[in-house]
């Protein structure tokens, strides 16, 4: 899940820029053009981690035949130790991580600092584009941490055991104030655990006080299924959810603005 860059083996690890901001769609890569972890690529939220061109959400899951593509031409092998990080805090390197999972890579991490505190560690850090060469990996794609809409509906209904657990601000998980989506409210019920409440200080907390607010909403012991507005933020409280001891984690990519985007979509607010 989250590793501190002071338990990271540089040389025996393959780098996964994803910094991004959802303000600016380039920020990310003009930050990545002037210094990166030396020899890591880039991976862009809207170019490589999401299918703009599909309507299942603002954040779509890319295909398959995608995502085996990129990690090809990233150079990835099935058992590289591989790094993903961003600034600190976002949600950007949680989302590359858990499509990293969904394919099998599961020696793959989340740095918990940004990239300042690793040019700071003393990281080499440059501006060059690696050239990796290109490998032949097979994704072994992990169905038990995915949740698509027909799942979703079955929880809904009753058919399927899981807790849905919503990762927006109780504002927005609430209907009282919609900044981004046309529809207020929140997918029927759904209990609520802001995600800002996963950091201090601009890094994700690893602590007890995490895990015992985590405890106090869902159960270890069922099953859970994340979702956010978009898919994106709802990453870094899977990722929590995996660190603190919860076994059983999907994540519903498309999330609210996917289930909102059907005619007469069922939704609870209050």
């Amino acid at each position: 899940m989250f590793v501190s860059i002071t338990d990271i083996d540089y040389a025996k690890s393959k780098w996964v820029d994803t910094r991004f901001s959802l303000q600016d769609g380039d920020e990310g890569r003009r930050k990545y053009a002037e210094s990166h972890v030396t020899g890591a690529i880039y991976w862009d939220l809207e170019r490589d981690l999401s299918n703009m061109t599909e309507s299942a959400g603002r954040h779509p899951m890319p295909e398959k035949t995608a995502l085996t593509k990129l990690f090809r031409t990233s150079g990835l092998k099935m058992d590289d130790q591989i790094i993903v990080y961003d600034d600190g805090g976002n949600p950007f390197a949680a989302r590359a991580w858990w499509l990293l999972q969904y394919a099998g890579f599961k020696n793959s991490f989340i740095a918990l600092e940004g990239f300042a505190a690793m040019k700071e560690a003393g990281f080499p850090i440059d501006n060059r584009v690696p050239e990796p060469l290109s490998t032949s990996v097979s994704p072994d794609w992990d169905e038990t941490i995915y949740a698509p809409r027909q799942f979703v509906e079955e929880i809904v209904v009753g058919g399927t055991a899981s807790i849905l657990l919503d990762a927006r601000s109780a504002e927005r998980y609430r209907g009282e104030k919609e900044p981004i989506d046309p529809i207020a409210g929140r997918i029927p019920g759904a209990l609520n655990f802001d995600w800002e409440q996963l950091k201090k200080e601009g890094i994700f907390k690893l602590d007890g006080i995490v895990k015992e607010r985590l405890y106090t909403v869902v159960n270890p012991a069922e099953e859970v299924t994340v979702y956010c507005g978009s898919g994106v933020t709802a990453a870094p409280l899977y990722a929590s959810l995996k660190h603190s001891g919860y076994e059983n984690v999907r994540l519903y990519v498309g999330s609210y603005s996917d289930w909102i985007s059907i005619e007469d979509a069922e939704i609870e607010i209050g």
